[in-house]
């Protein structure tokens, strides 16, 4: 295991976890609705960092990640069978959103809202987080890869 890996794992976590994201969700959050901004930042990260030369590293710190949300799912009590069922659809959700996050540089804000709250229905205040991903998104477009794995820290 890269302990590089392990800290941006982490990182990504604490991002997840910030109390800001969760304060309009019209009901309890759910462990899915914290897995699909995982996911979210997830993206964002691969979409700013990903070039030919890490192309590989990249492929393992996506392997890893997903190594790890199974584990997660493991620990909360799922079979294996639902635990497989759960994995294909998460790692579904995570390249529908990946797909529609590729073009978010150059998408207006409307388009931007209504692609976050295709995936985050549970949430109030869609502009509050769309904010916040197009300052990540400015925030990742500023690093290198190189970066991340050397020292991970928090936005």
């Amino acid at each position: 295991m890269n302990k590089s890996y392990l800290k941006i794992y982490n990182n990504l976590v604490n991002l997840t976890t910030n109390k800001k994201l969760y304060a309009n969700l019209n009901e309890q959050d759910t462990f899915s609705d914290r897995l699909t901004l995982f996911l979210f930042h997830f993206a964002f990260l691969l979409k700013n960092l990903k070039d030919k030369e890490n192309k590989k590293t990249l492929q393992e710190l996506y392997d890893f990640n997903f190594r790890q949300i199974e584990l997660s799912i493991r620990e909360i009590g799922y079979g294996d069978q639902s635990i497989n069922k759960k994995m294909k659809d998460y790692i579904n959700l995570f390249h529908s959103i990946v797909s529609d996050i590729h073009f978010w540089s150059s998408d207006d804000f409307k388009e931007k809202e209504k692609k976050i709250s295709k995936f985050l229905i549970n949430f109030g205040n869609i502009a509050e987080l769309t904010n916040y991903f197009n300052e990540f998104d400015d925030f990742l477009s500023k690093k290198t890869l190189n970066s991340y794995l050397k020292s991970v820290s928090n936005q």
